[in-house]
């Protein structure tokens, strides 16, 4: 069963990823990823906290989340240490052509991701009007990390579930 799923993970990397070099993707995966980044978050937060009632809400509802994710994620990362795509050899010794290198070597889950995802709920809790918005930008993230050639399908799915949960976690302590 497993093999038959890393099997099946690794193909649908492959696809997703030739996909994203058909099309020259990268530089707008680049951008897509690039949002992922910490510092958005702090700022989205920050501006809604100064421009809406319910900003405070949404602050503490992601603060909250990701103190329950980040540790959650780093342990999970070093326990399992799966070895990112870009770090592999392909079939017939080839590699992957990478515009940046990641910032460590294990993939399971994508942090990224579970950021994003961490961010969406907590948007869509506080915001429901943009809760789709905001789950197909977490997702973007998601996809743009594969095409970039650091994560597998499963990371990313991995990264969402565990967003979600954290996030699901903190509303109950932010009084939501």
């Amino acid at each position: 069963m497993f093999q038959t799923l890393a099997k099946f993970d690794r193909q649908a990397f492959a696809a997703i990823n030739a996909y994203g070099v058909a099309y020259r993707l990268n530089p707008k995966a680049r951008v897509i990823s690039a949002t992922g980044d910490g510092p958005y978050y702090l700022y989205l937060c920050v501006l809604l906290l100064l421009l809406d009632e319910r900003g405070e809400t949404l602050f503490n509802a992601a603060l909250t989340a990701f103190i329950i994710e980040l540790p959650l994620y780093l342990v999970l990362k070093n326990s399992i240490r799966r070895t990112r795509p870009c770090h592999q050899s392909l079939p017939g010794g080839d590699s992957l052509m990478l515009t940046f290198e990641p910032s460590d070597k294990f993939s399971l889950p994508s942090g990224h991701t579970a950021a994003a995802f961490v961010m969406a709920s907590a948007i869509a809790w506080c915001y429901p009007t943009f809760a789709w918005l905001a789950f197909a930008w977490a997702t973007a993230i998601g996809v743009s990390r594969i095409i970039l050639g650091v994560h597998y399908p499963l990371d990313i799915l991995a990264g969402a579930l565990l967003g979600v949960t954290s996030c699901y976690l903190a509303l109950p302590l932010v009084g939501q």
